[in-house]
């Protein structure tokens, strides 16, 4: 009886240690969140699209949270509130946003407009992990794709590669691009994009038409977990050689895409930790360099001057030397760390050691 009872305040006194931590988690996240929806706030007139679309991401993270948040406490209702504050924050800062963008760059709008809305963006409701046995014994050393291509994949998808156009569309080079096995880094998250925004849009023949006898029995579920696993195995080889300048990109976007696909084991509390700490206090954003700022200053008058010159997709750095980019996946990945401690009902699975 005794000892039974030991037993009991042991382990009362462990969940209520695992839930004082997972608040503070949560109050670390959420202010992380409002840094850098004031960022957006004050830069929504000049992050490009990639950039609003890590942060509808983020809106769709957001409001799932708050559907499924529970009001177990005053501290848990408590943070439910800022999330729906932070909420609306951003509804706001979006329609400016995307006013900018349909204005600034018409054509590449028209083309990922489906993307601009947070109700494109399912969040899992399922999780799975990652499986290091599918891990490529040799990987390319240079990205295999181009992002001519890539767009071109991606508007055949959502049906904007023509006004009015026949969604879902797979052509063989697509396929072939998309279901390639090897390639690294960008290339890689992009592949896994596109099975994500075919199954978002409701596309069911991404892999019909394929006669490869090897890729027989592969769905598109197969597919995801290849890519994810993959790309577990880059965000741990980046962490052992230490995260730079240039990893770390990739390394945060890694985290917001599988995340979203549902992949629980990239929610590690020690990455977390590594992108809460790369925020810039001041500004909210994130990969600012503030060494190249009077240098971006002068590109962008060279961009005013030259308003016909495309802006560029994969990266703007900002008159501020914020990465709207890294900012984007940044504020992204954070909103899929909530959702997944709401969500996740067995606390021995939520990544709090």
């Amino acid at each position: 009886m005794w000892a039974a009872r030991l037993q009991l305040t042991a382990a009362l006194v462990l969940f209520a240690a695992v839930s004082g931590s997972r608040a503070e988690v949560i109050d670390d996240v959420l202010s992380s969140l409002s840094r850098g929806a004031s960022f957006l706030e004050r830069q929504h007139e000049h992050i490009n699209l990639d950039g609003v679309v890590g942060f509808l991401m983020l809106q769709a993270e957001l409001k799932e949270a708050v559907r499924t948040w529970p009001h177990t406490d005053p501290v848990s209702w408590a943070q439910r509130t800022s999330a729906v504050t932070l909420v609306k924050r951003l509804d706001q800062s979006f329609n400016k946003a995307i006013a900018a963008l349909q204005q600034n760059d018409p054509k590449y709008y028209r083309e990922f407009e489906p993307l601009l809305s947070w109700s494109f963006w399912l969040i899992p409701q399922d999780w799975s992990t990652t499986d290091h046995s599918l891990v490529y014994p040799s990987t390319m050393t240079t990205e295999c794709y181009d992002e001519q291509l890539s767009d071109k994949c991606f508007t055949l998808l959502l049906g904007t590669w023509k006004i009015n156009g026949t969604p879902c569309i797979v052509t063989k080079p697509c396929q072939d691009t998309m279901t390639r096995f090897g390639c690294p880094h960008y290339s890689l998250s992009h592949q896994l994009l596109y099975f994500m925004i075919g199954k978002m849009k409701g596309c069911t023949n991404l892999l019909k038409g394929d006669t490869r006898a090897s890729r027989a029995n592969m769905t598109e579920q197969n597919y995801q977990k290849i890519f994810c696993s993959n790309m577990m195995k880059t965000n741990q080889d980046i962490i052992k050689d230490g995260l730079t300048e240039q990893t770390v990109d990739i390394f945060i976007e890694n985290i917001l895409i599988c995340g979203l696909a549902g992949f629980s084991d990239f929610y590690k509390a020690d990455w977390l930790q590594d992108i809460l700490r790369m925020q810039d206090e001041e500004l909210g954003c994130f990969g600012r360099d503030k060494s190249i700022i009077s240098q971006i200053i002068g590109d962008e008058l060279l961009e005013q001057l030259q308003p016909h010159r495309r802006v560029k997709r994969r990266e703007k750095i900002l008159p501020d030397g914020c990465s709207s980019h890294m900012t984007a996946v940044a504020v992204g990945a954070l909103g899929g760390y909530l959702n997944y401690y709401l969500t996740e009902q067995d606390i021995t699975k939520r990544p709090l050691s």
